[in-house]
């Protein structure tokens, strides 16, 4: 991710400039999974954790 300093910019807008560039196209989340090394299997387990977390949450509609 880069920003290009603009003619007369401070660097606090910069900054924020490029903070709000950083959320936007959602680096971070990235950036903390790829921190540490995880197997396949993990992530397969964690999905369907996550899977029955959110089935228990959500109540269940008959139509």
């Amino acid at each position: 991710m880069s920003v290009d300093l603009r003619p007369g910019e401070s660097q606090e807008s910069l900054l924020k400039r490029f903070r709000k560039a950083v959320a936007e196209a959602r680096i971070l989340p990235i950036v903390r999974q790829k921190r540490w090394f995880t197997s396949k299997s993990e992530v397969r387990r964690i999905k369907k954790q996550k899977a029955i977390r959110k089935a228990r949450r959500t109540p269940t509609r008959f139509v």
